[in-house]
């Protein structure tokens, strides 16, 4: 005896494939899933103010002696001595090859080490 045929929408439906829940998404990229060559270059965030109390004391000194600097040259000295040496600490943390105080690389570390080990897209 022949087994009995069928429509194709019964074969569908028995089979689950009218459920979407049971079937694994398709996933197609949009583009190739390798690194780009190079990122955008973005400013570093501006860290924070230094010398700001030595500023402030200045100025201070400045306004109660009508502006005359002979009168507020230990304040001065001061406010110059911190800036070197802020500056000094800026130098030697650029000099460095280390990460941003976030914890990133800057874009042009990114970029030097993506110039550096290119990205293979096809085999030879």
């Amino acid at each position: 005896m022949a087994a009995p045929v069928y429509p194709a929408w019964v074969t569908r439906w028995v089979s689950g494939q009218w459920r979407q829940k049971k079937r694994p998404p398709v996933i197609r990229p949009t583009r190739p899933l390798v690194l780009a060559d190079k990122v955008a270059n973005r400013r570093e965030q501006a860290g924070e103010a230094t010398c700001i109390t030595e500023m402030s004391v200045m100025m201070a000194c400045w306004k109660q002696n009508d502006f005359n600097d002979t009168a507020c040259a230990e304040e001065i000295r001061m406010f110059y001595d911190c800036v070197a040496k802020a500056e000094k600490e800026r130098k030697d943390q650029n000099e460095e090859d280390t990460l941003s105080p976030r914890g990133n690389l800057t874009s042009s570390k990114v970029n030097k080490l993506l110039r550096r080990f290119p990205q293979i897209t096809r085999y030879v």
